[in-house]
């Protein structure tokens, strides 16, 4: 009896174990799903941002989100149009010549040109083709290119300004000679110099010596915004920039190949210039932002500019509070949370623009490791066509510190008889070689010296080749299916990359997708999860697609404008070089700017016959979209034959990953 007492009491105690483990295990198991729920309302890696089926459109065998390539509805009304609408009378007597020399970048180069040209059209001068400092012969560029030539088309410029102006390539014979000996008058005008300056200080000088010297060193020579009795001039601004400056044939011939490479991957691309230069961020004063040399560098042009006069502030300055209220840029990293949460895919196609992004490839590791197809002008062309663009070069002498020459051995033994009595010291060793990894590169001198040294050779002729870069990087971002702009609108007064390719989309496609973010108001986005970056709320991921989806319509577009018309005219071209078609959109009141300047509401109605272009060309194009959905269509009905459970889930999948995604002057002259 009292065995089988003890086996009933073993058996009940092991069931009763047996239950506590499986109470254990379900209460661990609905833990764990409680855990997995609440973690896809909370954290933003993890819950991808699905967009809606209705917003897509096929690009030939793939559907691409209307909402990430666009178009921009709200703005599809606009067109470019900068064609005179008033009495335009063709060019007639001269009153002289206009003879420019332009310093700078190709931003600066691009701006000044058009100021040129509208300058010689209110003088009613004849321009000479414009002397581009950085790419003349001196600086070591090809023989086979002059200044101008070196990046634009000599006959487009001279052909798509008959009406407008006369150009000529260079200067006569005779007067080629007296510009030698100083005989012109030579006008170094302000960025800012108005059309009264114009008529009233620089006209009587031309009528009186026929020639005028124009030094244009600040980006600009005429104010950007004009009187509205001045609209053609503005017009004539849009004319040149966007119809009459056409690269050389070889630079527009390699970068529709690199626009042709990058469509050819996975369909749309987007390109991203970070606006991270050297001046720019001393002038904000960005230095924390960057660690080691860069802050050094960055610090020292700071200080060159205080003694300029050109920043009136202190040395050193806090780059966080400069940072919170959009003065400095966003970095890399920034950029690509904003695109994740904005829903491109891991495999989108980024192109890197900008020949000069200071902090180097470090600063950019961030971005790569979210987005890996980022790619730049190198990655994309081959050694040998750079190189073509370029052109024969002669070759330069090294700026690397040599080693002495070796003595021979009857040298030596010379030396040693000479060298006086005996015991004397030993030599002092060799000194230590110098290598080119040490020395290489705009930065080599901050381990040497405190002095930055003057150009080399090799340098001024690194500095041409990067009008180069820019330009096939200017050309591949007007091209793009989108672009965001790390640094534009600084507040500087400096003409800057992205904000021309911004104004020159906005011209050619101005319901293209291009970003305009504030760069404060993400400043406090960013703010508010610092110690969550890569695990934002759902919240914070629909705060960032509000404010950027924000940024692509009229809001976005009317508030860069007020900060970047009045610095550059053609980084907002509207209202005067577009025009309204007919559609019966709701047009808001007339926007202003600060100095009284209407920004849009304006615009002329599109003429008769752009309307009815507009109109077949958006009729082909439906007809053309019409048969790539059925063609689409057909192609799953085939699939459906074959297995129709196999061909929905493999459609769905697919789309579901493509679709979702949280994630100088001359010395001689």
């Amino acid at each position: 009896m009292g065995l089988k007492c003890e086996l009933c009491f073993k058996m009940f105690h092991q069931s009763k174990i047996k239950l506590a483990a499986l109470v254990g295990i379900t209460l661990s198991v609905l833990s764990l799903l409680v855990h997995i729920f609440v973690a896809n309302y909370s954290v933003g890696d993890f819950l991808r941002y699905k967009l809606q089926e209705d917003y897509l459109y096929p690009q030939g065998h793939k559907l691409w989100h209307r909402r990430l390539w666009g178009p921009v509805s709200s703005l599809e009304v606009l067109q470019p149009y900068a064609k005179p609408r008033n009495f335009y009378p063709v060019p007639g007597q001269q009153n002289g010549l206009i003879y420019a020399k332009i310093f700078g970048g190709f931003v600066n180069i691009r701006s000044s040109i058009c100021d040129l040209v509208a300058i010689a059209r209110l003088l009613n001068a004849t321009l000479v083709i414009p002397e581009i400092q950085q790419s003349v012969r001196s600086k070591g560029i090809s023989k086979k290119f002059k200044s101008f030539s070196y990046l634009y088309d000599e006959e487009q410029f001279i052909t798509a300004l008959l009406d407008d102006v006369i150009v000529i390539k260079s200067l006569p014979a005779d007067l080629k000679e007296a510009r030698k000996r100083t005989k012109f008058p030579t006008i170094s005008p302000k960025r800012s110099a108005s059309p009264t300056f114009y008529i009233g200080e620089v006209l009587p000088k031309l009528k009186q010596s026929k020639v005028i010297r124009m030094l244009v060193s600040d980006g600009g020579c005429l104010q950007p915004i004009l009187p509205s009795s001045l609209d053609e001039y503005q017009r004539l601004r849009c004319r040149v920039a966007f119809h009459a400056l056409k690269f050389r044939t070889e630079i527009q011939a390699l970068g529709k190949q690199m626009v042709e490479r990058l469509q050819a991957t996975v369909g749309p691309y987007l390109s991203y210039h970070p606006g991270l230069v050297r001046n720019t961020l001393a002038f904000h004063g960005c230095a924390e932002l960057f660690q080691d040399v860069h802050t050094e560098l960055i610090q020292y042009r700071r200080k060159q500019l205080i003694k300029q006069g050109t920043v009136d502030e202190d040395l050193i300055v806090d780059s966080v509070s400069r940072k919170t209220n959009g003065s400095c840029p966003l970095m890399p990293e920034e950029v690509g949370l904003l695109l994740r949460a904005m829903g491109y895919p891991p495999n989108t196609v980024i192109y890197l623009a900008g020949s000069e992004t200071f902090g180097g490839q470090r600063i950019l590791v961030p971005l790569q490791a979210m987005y890996t197809n980022l790619v730049d002008c190198t990655s994309l062309c081959s050694k040998k066509e750079l190189l073509n663009l370029i052109g024969p070069e002669y070759p330069l002498t090294s700026n690397l510190s040599q080693p002495p020459p070796v003595k021979s051995e009857k040298q030596l033994i010379e030396e040693w008889k000479k060298a006086g009595p005996r015991p004397r010291p030993l030599p002092p060793p060799p000194a230590r070689p110098f290598y080119q990894h040490e020395n290489e590169g705009w930065y080599g001198w901050v381990a040497e010296t405190d002095i930055e040294p003057e150009f080399s050779p090799l340098d001024l002729r690194k500095q041409a080749h990067r009008l180069l870069w820019d330009a096939l990087d200017y050309y591949v971002s007007v091209e793009a299916d989108a672009f965001f702009p790390g640094f534009n609108n600084d507040g500087s007064g400096w003409p800057d990359f992205s904000s021309l390719v911004m104004g020159h989309r906005l011209y050619q496609t101005p319901s293209g997708v291009t970003y305009r973010p504030s760069r404060k108001t993400l400043a406090g986005l960013f703010g508010s999860v610092h110690d969550n970056l890569y695990h934002p709320t759902h919240n914070w991921m629909q705060l960032v697609r509000d404010h950027l989806n924000k940024s692509l319509g009229i809001d976005g577009l009317l508030a860069g404008a007020k900060s970047s018309k009045p610095a550059n005219f053609l980084s907002y071209p509207f209202p005067e070089c577009a025009c309204r078609t007919s559609k019966s959109y709701d047009i808001p009141a007339h926007v202003m700017s600060s100095n009284g300047e209407i920004l849009y509401g304006i615009e002329d109605e599109c003429p008769e016959w752009m309307v009815r272009g507009l109109a077949t060309a958006s009729f082909k194009t439906t007809g053309a979209k019409d048969e790539d959905v059925d063609e689409i269509e057909l192609l799953e009905d085939d699939n459906e034959t074959d297995g129709q459970s196999e061909s929905d889930n493999g459609s769905r999948s697919d789309t579901s990953r493509s679709m979702e995604h949280d994630e100088e002057m001359d010395l001689d002259d």
